[in-house]
């Protein structure tokens, strides 16, 4: 795992009317050291919307409906896992909480038939005339992540 990622998986508490599940407390400072703004997204099927990373703040990412593939890039020059790639599956299937921190590439290819929702808590507030958000092809050399199915 990439230094500083952190996962969390949610707890899910069903009967008969439902369920109910915590996603993020301010009781976890390991999870969002601060509070900076919640985000909601929907992409539709196989969008990819990739890379972009940070310099001021880390993201907290939740899909609670439809299926992504997850991928990060550790960009991190003084990272012991600098240049490392990790992948996450997260959705309906695999319910999780995936914690990005500053200076860690990332990106996602929606799965499936349905579209996906993000729901994203930032350290930072977006601010549209000096947005803290760098952008990196989603086919960089660098990185050089398959976004293609792999059929096995």
């Amino acid at each position: 795992m990439i230094d500083g990622v952190k996962l969390k998986k949610i707890q899910k508490h069903c009967d008969d009317r439902g369920f109910f599940a915590e996603l993020v407390r301010d009781d976890e400072p390991e999870l969002l050291n601060r509070f900076g703004q919640a985000s909601w997204s929907m992409t539709y099927p196989g969008v990819i919307k990739a890379f972009h990373y940070h310099e001021k703040q880390d993201d907290l990412w939740f899909f609670p409906s439809g299926n992504a593939q997850v991928v990060l890039y550790d960009l991190r020059k003084d990272s012991s896992t600098h240049g490392q790639t990790d992948v996450y599956y997260m959705g309906d299937e695999n319910p999780i909480m995936l914690l990005i921190p500053v200076g860690v590439a990332h990106g996602y290819r929606v799965l499936g038939n349905i579209p996906a929702t993000i729901i994203y808590f930032t350290t930072s507030s977006y601010h549209a005339a000096n947005p803290d958000e760098k952008r990196i092809s989603y086919d960089d050399p660098t990185i050089n992540f398959c976004w293609d199915t792999q059929y096995r």
